[in-house]
């Protein structure tokens, strides 16, 4: 954002999505690390929001659950089933990397204009339960 938001200015506005993770939004024992940086993220988007909206830039955050990608597939090879993974979730299935593309698209789409400062749960139900 360092980069982007003067680039924004310059020419108008913009959209900003950042990628925290459902566990920036609540705790998870034993990586206090990973939680620690995805609260960081989900805080900084908020300020940033506010801090930029005057500027015509919204700034959003996907916060994606249990989603195959290779830091997961790593996570299945150390022993962790999918079902353990999958089980804070409503909807018990690992999600699919286009399911959170398919957020930050739309939160960068002139359908979202009025949205800013959100970290958005795209975590299969994890935060309703």
């Amino acid at each position: 954002m360092k980069h982007e938001i003067p680039a924004m200015i310059r020419r108008g506005g913009g959209s900003i999505v950042n990628t925290s993770s459902v566990v920036g939004l609540v705790g998870a024992p034993s990586i206090p690390a990973y939680i620690a940086s995805k609260h960081g993220v989900a805080g900084l988007t908020r300020e940033a929001a506010l801090e930029f909206a005057k500027s015509k830039i919204r700034v959003n955050a996907v916060c994606p659950g249990a989603i195959r990608t290779p830091m997961i597939e790593r996570i299945i090879a150390g022993g962790t089933t999918e079902k353990d993974l999958a089980a804070p979730q409503a909807i018990p299935r690992l999600g699919r990397p286009e399911e959170i593309a398919a957020a930050v698209v739309w939160l960068c789409s002139d359908a979202a204009s009025f949205v800013t400062g959100v970290a958005m749960p795209v975590d299969g139900g994890w935060m309703a339960q």
